[in-house]
């Protein structure tokens, strides 16, 4: 049975003293395998490289124009890939962390604590979600310097405002596959495939006007491709708080809804669960 829960403003400090608790000791597990952050920039580099050579078999005249210009396919791929990584923190790693937990034999005791269902759901991936801005940070600025992607700094503070509201969308994916997670136990290649298709149809790597027109009317609709034609929009095209604007009108309430609703199933699941005494099955 989880234990009874304040409520106010002290058990809202509380519940911000737990999430505390989570990116420390997370941050002191990642600081124990440094050779991770030079495996995580080699990564980021190598991406880098590969859509560089992919780029120069790429149609420039394909690419879509972005503000008043057109830029590079590395540009506007390199922005796709800024936005998936968002993605896939939501969609992998709250139920990989999860799964993680269960593994370990830590979940049950983690989830009689006083501890509200979303606080342990963000406090699984507190130290990825201050750690992955610095991660597509230092991303930008490689593909910046090393390879003359041109980002507009004008645009670096409206994007990170597409960013902040994407991140509720990314997360209430995250608690939907957590839900799954704990209902099913593994569901990787489920996860894997939402994921991709969020991305793929989003226009991440490739225009979306080269699929099919049904398909490319609904992929316009996708939160994804909203985020990601705004934050194209801000970096390569200069755009100005106006050209975002209806971007995170649109983003605000969908995030939202998603996070309420991935928090409802990972809270029905968590209790059919304890209902059936299986939660410390894995």
């Amino acid at each position: 049975m989880i234990a009874g829960r304040e409520h106010g403003w002290g058990a809202v400090g509380q519940e911000v003293g737990k999430l505390a608790a989570f990116l420390r000791r997370d941050l002191l597990t990642a600081l124990s395998y440094r050779l991770a952050f030079v495996s995580d920039l080699i990564n980021l580099i190598a991406q880098v490289v590969v859509f560089s050579f992919v780029a120069r078999l790429v149609d420039p005249a394909r690419v879509p124009v972005v503000g008043e210009a057109r830029p590079t396919y590395l540009a506007f791929v390199v922005v796709g890939i800024a936005i998936s990584a968002l993605l896939q923190l939501g969609l992998s790693r709250v139920g990989s962390a999860l799964r993680n937990e269960q593994l370990l034999g830590t979940l049950e005791s983690l989830l009689v604590t006083p501890t509200s269902e979303l606080t342990i759901l963000v406090g699984l991936v507190a130290y990825d979600l201050l750690y992955l801005p610095v991660q597509i940070t230092v991303f930008l600025v490689v593909a910046a310097v090393l390879f003359g992607v041109e980002v507009h700094l004008s645009g670096i503070v409206p994007a990170a405002a597409v960013f902040a509201l994407f991140v509720p969308f990314a997360g209430g994916l995250g608690a939907a596959s957590a839900a799954a997670v704990l209902r099913f136990r593994r569901v990787p290649a489920v996860v894997g495939l939402v994921g991709y298709g969020l991305a793929v149809g989003s226009g991440a790597y490739f225009p979306r006007e080269l699929l099919p027109g049904w398909v490319a009317g609904f992929a316009a609709r996708n939160p994804v491709a909203v985020a990601l034609d705004a934050t194209r929009e801000a970096l390569l095209g200069g755009g100005s708080w106006a050209a975002v604007t209806p971007a995170l009108l649109v983003l605000a309430p969908t995030s939202l809804l998603a996070l309420a609703g991935g928090v409802w199933l990972f809270r029905l699941a968590l209790r059919s669960e304890l209902r059936t005494g299986t939660l410390g099955q894995y």
